[in-house]
């Protein structure tokens, strides 16, 4: 579907420069020649962005821009001709996203038009993604310990603090980050999760402050960073104990400032204003002895701290996560309604849960795919649950996370199709074969060596089992399935 650029400018001659060149790109354009007439369109026709010129007759650029903001989160550019530096700058301090002087260029006003854009489609992904999150992952649970998390997320969410959220893998600890988004001033904006171990230290700098066409390989155009688009709202670091050194320089440094300098840029080209919540699997003080983690930027993270407790320390909460997944699942994937007999709670129950409650989702969705029957017994569950044999190291034993466990996370838990998630890297060589392997081992494992179910774990169409094995064949990434059952 075409994207909808609105044009608000008095001159005709000025909006037919400019619909020759958004509709040679591919856009759609919509003209208007007043503010009024420019705001009703916008209210008939939901633009994807806004292009308008702050000298107007009547009603100026700035009070239209003032009315679109406050019924609208599309993205508006000001257009002048007689602009300065401080128009420019005044104009982004009241909304705009950015500012394009007359005579337009039309190389500035294309990369401006496509980053706007990107900011409009990836901050109406987030808001989508947020809602989904929300309903998918709410704090399941009435223990103790899981009220005092709630009740720590209570004090931090009005503030704009900087929070650290320490706790094992897989016990929710980017779900409490959105409670905290969520409870807080800025709900409204953007949350942005970025991963720290699932990158290489080069593309997590591109992916955190942006880059311009040029900087690298690859890098085709200007591309804004997550801590860009995060502006007015909240950018979740995970795993931020895995930045390297540089990295945490860099960073320590935009947390002082606020200035973002994208990769290959010989000068900073602004600041925002983004909260940050970090989170972390391991222990940052031992990190910091090891002079593996710099203790300045431990202390700037760590102004509010909340640990998530592991789901052992929580066991009355597993019965209700169990049913809370039981029913999601049969509502939002349409898998037929199970039921788990009494003697498979209390199995559930009482083991220990070494992956948390990632780990007792992955069980619930594997036991209502592969199951045969409406009610779940107690021998139907996986051999290491009934025998309380772990196939995960002990928490306190923790491994560090791989470049596959990052890849099979966004699989599972981000519900990511392996065409998005996996393929495109491979095919950059920006992964290896054996990371393809480890991600297609762990897939037969929850499958139990069925390819079929392979495909619907990866989130891939029926019709895509087919190109799913040649191209693991092509790729010498298929493994014997038979080892799996």
């Amino acid at each position: 579907m075409k994207s909808r650029i609105l044009v608000i400018d008095d001159d005709a001659a000025i909006r037919e420069s400019l619909r020759m060149i958004i509709e040679y790109e591919g856009y759609e354009l919509i003209a208007a020649a007043s503010g009024p007439e420019g705001i009703a369109l916008l209210e008939k026709e939901s633009p994807d962005l806004v292009l308008l010129d702050i000298k107007m007759p009547g009603m100026d650029g700035f009070d239209v821009l003032e009315r679109i903001k406050a019924v609208s989160d599309v993205p508006v550019v000001m257009i002048s001709g007689h602009g300065t530096g401080s128009t420019g700058a005044d104009a982004v301090r009241r909304g705009a996203f950015d500012f394009l002087d007359k005579p337009l260029e039309t190389d500035r006003v294309l990369v401006t038009i496509r980053n706007a854009l990107e900011r409009s489609r990836i901050t109406s992904e987030v808001h989508q993604l947020r809602r989904a999150v929300e309903v998918k992952h709410e704090m399941v649970g009435e223990s103790f310990e899981l009220r005092q998390v709630m009740e720590a997320v209570r004090r931090a969410a009005p503030t704009n603090a900087t929070v650290l959220i320490q706790g094992e893998s897989g016990v929710g600890k980017e779900l409490v980050a959105q409670a905290i988004h969520s409870r807080s001033p800025r709900r409204d904006r953007a949350f942005v999760p970025v991963n720290c171990a699932g990158l290489p230290e080069t593309l997590l700098e591109s992916e955190l402050f942006g880059h311009v066409r040029g900087s690298f390989t690859g890098a085709y155009r200007d591309k804004p960073g997550k801590l860009e688009l995060a502006h007015d709202g909240t950018v979740f670091l995970d795993e931020v104990g895995e930045m390297t050194l540089r990295m945490q320089g860099l960073f320590l440094r935009f947390l002082e400032t606020g200035e973002i300098q994208k990769v290959g840029a010989d000068r900073v080209l602004g600041t925002v204003n983004v909260r940050v919540i970090a989170a972390t699997n391991r222990s940052l003080s031992e990190l910091i002895a090891q002079g593996l983690f710099r203790e300045d930027l431990f202390y700037r993270l760590n102004v509010i701290h909340l640990h998530v407790p592991p789901l052992r320390e929580r066991r009355e909460d597993i019965p209700l996560l169990v049913d809370f997944f039981l029913a999601h699942m049969a509502r939002t994937n349409g898998y037929t309604a199970h039921q788990l007999a009494p003697e498979a709670y209390e199995v559930l129950a009482s083991y220990d849960w070494p992956g948390n409650v990632r780990q007792l989702e992955n069980v619930i969705e594997r036991l209502i795919v592969t199951g045969r029957e409406e009610v779940v017994k107690a021998e139907d569950l996986p051999i290491e649950i009934r025998t309380q044999r772990s196939p995960s190291p002990r928490p306190n034993q923790e491994r560090r996370r791989t470049v596959a466990d990052d890849l099979y996370k966004r699989l599972v838990d981000d519900h990511e199709s392996f065409w998005t998630a996996v393929y495109p890297l491979y095919m950059q060589r920006e992964i290896t074969r054996a990371h393809v392997r480890d991600v297609v081992r762990r897939g037969l494992e929850e499958a139990r060596g069925n390819y079929k179910i392979v495909t619907r774990i990866f989130n891939m169409q029926s019709a895509d089992y087919k190109k799913f094995l040649n191209f693991l064949r092509k790729h010498d990434c298929q493994l014997p399935f038979r080892e799996y059952r």
